[in-house]
């Protein structure tokens, strides 16, 4: 077999592959036997028909083409081999020379990951906020517990902002009811503004037994976008009380017998909190330094991958909640063009970060031990809700474990350039990683290269090394 390989751009290369027929023996006699076994032809037992009997019956191009497309992958993953090609993906295959019993030849143009001068890794600083517990922290904290023991009481006024109704509620469009437009008893805070426009103005000022009816747009279901008629009616109306602020609220709510202790325990968990957050933030501070010192040529067909993929993830949840992406981003005062700039502006980001740390990991030659991937596997299984076992055999039936393995690389990358950089705060004190290199390793690059709330977004790994299909 010959192959040459010819550079399109950083990105692609084109495969030229050349085999002879004597080299495709192994394939003929794999296509007999297969063809062999699937015809029947009286006179022979299934598997032992000749091979000139069978190209009798189905035709020499049916064997031609059973051949190549056994030959062809195989020929193209030695192709990768002989010329040390890492590629990205499936190849585009086209067939330039197929002479019976002389050559047969083709090409593969396919996606590799580019040549990465490497920056200077020497010296590296990152300046990050410092570590700060204030008031307003502190009362936040302790409002939300407070809240978490706090009683409705049944008042004998209008409901107003903060109080909590039991209501009966039936959406209409054109006089006919909508699905799942209809409930009663539902427990809600007047301002929470979480189940539909216009429900906590019309709220507002309502005594029990009162019955209201606004207009709203309809956000989710197959009438999303529509104007529904919506009327509700106040069951009851309950104030919270909150539990006074003392030492028998902290020894109530915590193991503490004062407030004060409370106080200082809350302080010093908020602290920690903040030292992780300084961490995440020279992290992310040190991935920008990365992108904006390092030239990464992109390889148009991962990003555009890696965003058909994000795309169809978030249109799936969306559905389950019967919600569009419209209505969704209007909820979030976004349009659906700013939301396609900035994903698209996301995946090129994280393909560019992980093209530089799997650069970094080969430079400093960064293998893996089996205490990394039992560490993946148990991290990773605990945030999905699923056994490490089963976690495992998810990702090695999927083809996901070389994709785990250049994570744990790239982590173990991320965490070694943290570990040597210097690391001060505003106040030009020097910041210790310990605490979060020692929680989030092997995954310091979890919200490094993925985007937020699809932190489990097909890494460009996905399009590992394998054959093509034909």
């Amino acid at each position: 077999m010959k192959s040459t390989v010819e550079p399109l751009s950083p990105t692609r290369v084109k495969l030229a592959v050349e085999m002879s027929f004597d080299e495709l023996k192994p394939a003929f006699d794999a296509a007999y036997k297969k063809i062999g076994a699937e015809v029947r032809i009286p006179g022979f037992r299934p598997g032992k028909v000749p091979a000139r009997i069978l190209e009798q019956r189905i035709g020499r191009p049916a064997i031609l083409d059973e051949v190549v497309s056994k030959a062809v992958p195989q020929a193209y993953g030695e192709a990768l081999q002989e010329n040390d090609v890492r590629p990205l993906g499936q190849p585009e295959i086209e067939m330039t020379k197929l002479e019976d019993g002389d050559t047969i030849a083709f090409t593969a143009e396919v996606d590799i990951r580019p040549t990465i001068e490497v920056p200077d890794l020497d010296s590296l600083a990152v300046t990050v906020d410092p570590v700060e517990v204030t008031e307003p922290d502190l009362d936040n904290q302790i409002n939300a517990l407070r809240d978490r023991f706090a009683m409705l009481t049944g008042v004998d006024r209008c409901a107003a902002t903060g109080d909590y109704v039991s209501l009966d509620l039936a959406a209409t469009v054109d006089g006919q009811p909508v699905e799942g437009g209809t409930t009663t008893g539902l427990s809600y805070e007047v301002g929470a503004g979480d189940l539909m426009l216009g429900l906590d103005e019309a709220l507002v000022g309502m005594d029990e037994a009162d019955t209201r009816t606004f207009q709203t747009q309809l956000a989710a279901g197959d009438q999303a976008g529509m104007t529904a008629d919506v009327e509700i009616t106040v069951r009851s109306v309950k104030e919270k009380q909150l539990p006074e602020l003392d030492d028998e609220f902290a020894s109530t709510a915590s193991e503490f017998d004062t407030l004060d202790e409370l106080r200082a325990d809350i302080t010093e968990r908020l602290t920690r909190t903040k030292r992780l957050q300084q961490g995440a933030q020279a992290r992310d501070k040190l991935i920008e330094h990365l992108i904006s010192s390092t030239d990464v040529p992109l390889p148009e067909a991962v990003v555009n991958g890696e965003l058909e993929w994000r795309q169809q993830a978030m249109t799936a949840e969306l559905e389950e909640s019967a919600m569009t992406l419209e209505s969704y981003l209007e909820g979030l005062g976004s349009t659906v063009e700013e939301h396609e700039k900035e994903l698209r502006e996301s995946v090129e980001r994280a393909v560019r970060t992980q093209f530089i740390l799997d650069a970094i990991a080969d430079q400093r030659e960064i293998g893996i031990e089996n205490d990394d991937l039992v560490g993946y596997i148990m991290s990773r299984a605990q945030r999905v809700g699923v056994s490490p076992d089963e976690y495992a055999k998810q990702i090695s039936s999927a083809g996901q474990l070389p994709a785990a393995v250049a994570e744990i690389r790239r982590s173990k990358a991320l965490a070694q350039l943290l570990e040597s950089t210097t690391v001060t705060d505003t106040a030009g004190e020097d910041v210790d990683l310990d605490p979060y290199l020692g929680r989030n390793a092997p995954g310091v690059t979890d919200h490094a290269d993925h985007d937020h709330g699809h932190d489990e977004g097909q890494p460009v790994e996905s399009a590992t090394e394998s054959n093509p299909k034909n």
